[in-house]
Formats: C-alpha cells, sequence, structure tokens
C-alpha cells in the first residue's frame, strides 16, 4: 500500500502479534453499493476475519461491514462472504503454501486506491507463546531506547 492515492479503511494490528507475516499479496473485493458507501465512512472490521479457498477462488469470511444508515432494503448481511479478486495462478500458489505446515492467510489492510476497495492479506505462520513475548519484550526494549534517546537529546 505504498500509493499516496490510498485512504487506510481498516487495520489488523493483532495479525502481527499473532502470525508472522512472509508475503503480502493484494486483493479487490467484490461488494455491492451499499458496503462500498458504508466503507467509504470507515465502518469495516477485519479483526475477526479470516481467508480461505473454495473451489479455486479467495474468499473472506467474519469481515464485518456495517449496514449503511441510508441503505435500507439494500443492505446485505454485514458478515456475508466477500470474493475477493485475485488472478488464477496466485491462487494456485497460495495453495499450494497453504497446504504446507502451519501457513495461513490472514487480512491485514482494507484500503481505497484510485476509487477502488482493495484487502491486503499475509501468507503467515502462527506464533507461539514465547515468540509473542519475544516480541512484547522487543517492542518494550526499543521503546526504552527512544525514551532514553530523547532525554539525553533535550
Amino acid at each position: 500500500m505504498g500509493n499516496e492515492n490510498s485512504r487506510l479503511i481498516a487495520n489488523n494490528k493483532k495479525a502481527y502479534h499473532d502470525y508472522f507475516v512472509d508475503e503480502t499479496f493484494e486483493a479487490g473485493i467484490v461488494l455491492v453499493g451499499t458496503e462500498v458507501k458504508s466503507l467509504r465512512m470507515g465502518k469495516c472490521s477485519i479483526k475477526e476475519s479470516f481467508i480461505g479457498i473454495d473451489n479455486g477462488e479467495l474468499y473472506i469470511y467474519g469481515m464485518n461491514i456495517s449496514p449503511y444508515e441510508k441503505g435500507n432494503i439494500f443492505n446485505k448481511d454485514p458478515l456475508r462472504v466477500r470474493k475477493l479478486l485475485v488472478h488464477k495462478a496466485e491462487i494456485n500458489k497460495l495453495a499450494g503454501k497453504i497446504k504446507e505446515k502451519g501457513f495461513t492467510l490472514v487480512p491485514l489492510k482494507v484500503y481505497f486506491t484510485r476509487g477502488r476497495a482493495k484487502i491486503e492479506f499475509g501468507l503467515c505462520r502462527g506464533k507461539k507463546l514465547y515468540d509473542k513475548r519475544e516480541t512484547i519484550a522487543k517492542k518494550d526494549f526499543e521503546r526504552e531506547q527512544r525514551r532514553d534517546f530523547k532525554a539525553l537529546n533535550s
């Protein structure tokens, strides 16, 4: 998401805490009109969502897009399964990696690029408890370093 025309809508910070992100990918999301309007207002959550491959297609499960207030009968189920737009060769590559031990697809960000809703997801391996503790310790250490550096230079 290095584009300056991008606008972040939802971020999954917990994914970086729970998983090692080996590789990231970008995909389009198949949405209906009221969902796009709701996304533009920033009403989206990907905290509990995950991505699966079904019949050679990529789908996101558990992505919550709140109903659009003015959408009345056109609103869809906020937690409905949504298709992701990815090239077939990329899906086959991902399917091969997922069959390997411990890999999963985790949504990382939802954003708009040039008017199109996109999702960034990662090919991830789960962290063990000791890995999570190590990450927390490293962040605490870096925070202490920055604090000490600021105190020294002021």
